[in-house]
């Protein structure tokens, strides 16, 4: 596995790739890697001649509020993991590279940027968008490979993608659990053992909204309450929202369509997590 850092020897590497008519599988990763996103790279090295992963703690989508020096980046630890599932290229850019002085170009998808993760974390979505844009226009890949956890970021980038008529195919791949069900997250090396014990109710919040919704139940209203009350038996889970969705544009509902998404949002202690399942 080769590691890059420069900015045009990438586009070098993949330009050659292209010429020679080889398929490029990329997922690109803040680092901090878990079995969730070595799935991922699972998923292209199955499907495509080459296999390139990114690591890029990007500042463009943390607030001002959140602790972007406190994300984890064992980039060692993840070289090694990385290497040992065969990934051909890792592109390791630096933040002045990626947004040297002057820079001022995003991309912001207005609605979508708007709810659930958006609300929250305003400006989060614009920072997504746009680092994952020019890693698109780097590395010009055939395929690019995202985790279903983040399943807001998941609309927004296939919305940037019709929207600016990119010739790359978005592959969504199944959140991939711990054995007692907890979606695996860089963040969880944050909790405590009481607070991990505690954490397993999002998971669990959302099997009884899913159960409720396949007893016939179609309320919204009443679902979300039956979820918000069952965490209640969770002191350290401080919600921030449950929301039943459409798949496809994140629009509500006062009744559960036929293809809906349940979403959660929580700090558990100080750690704050996501997690949802498709209906």
């Amino acid at each position: 596995m080769d590691t890059i850092i420069s900015l045009k020897q990438i586009q070098t590497i993949t330009k050659e790739l292209h010429k020679t008519g080889k398929t490029i599988g990329f997922i690109p990763t803040m680092g901090a890697l878990h079995d969730g996103h070595l799935k991922l790279v699972q998923e292209s090295k199955a499907k495509n001649d080459v296999t390139i992963v990114s690591i890029f703690v990007n500042p463009a989508q943390f607030s001002p509020t959140e602790d972007l020096a406190k994300y984890p980046r064992p980039f060692e630890h993840d070289k090694k993991l990385l290497a040992k599932e065969k990934v051909d290229y890792l592109f390791y850019p630096d933040p002045k590279t990626m947004y040297p002085n002057g820079f001022q170009t995003f991309v912001t998808p207005t609605e979508l940027s708007n709810v659930l993760e958006g609300k929250i974390r305003p400006n989060h979505f614009t920072g997504v968008a746009t680092v994952v844009l020019k890693l698109f226009n780097l590395i010009k890949p055939t395929n690019s490979y995202f985790g279903q956890k983040d399943f807001q970021q998941s609309v927004v980038i296939k919305q940037m993608i019709r929207d600016l008529n990119l010739p790359i195919a978005i592959n969504i791949v199944p959140t991939v659990r711990d054995k007692d069900g907890l979606a695996l997250s860089s963040r969880n090396i944050f909790l405590n053992p009481q607070e991990r014990v505690q954490a397993l109710g999002l998971y669990q919040s959302l099997l009884l909204g899913k159960k409720l919704i396949l007893e016939g139940n179609k309320n919204v209203l009443t679902i979300k309450t039956r979820m918000k009350d069952y965490l209640k038996i969770n002191k350290l889970v401080r919600l921030d929202y449950i929301e039943i969705c459409d798949q496809e544009n994140l629009s509500t509902f006062q009744v559960v369509p036929k293809k809906a998404v349940v979403l959660i949002a929580a700090y558990v202690g100080k750690t704050r997590l996501i997690d949802n399942l498709i209906i």
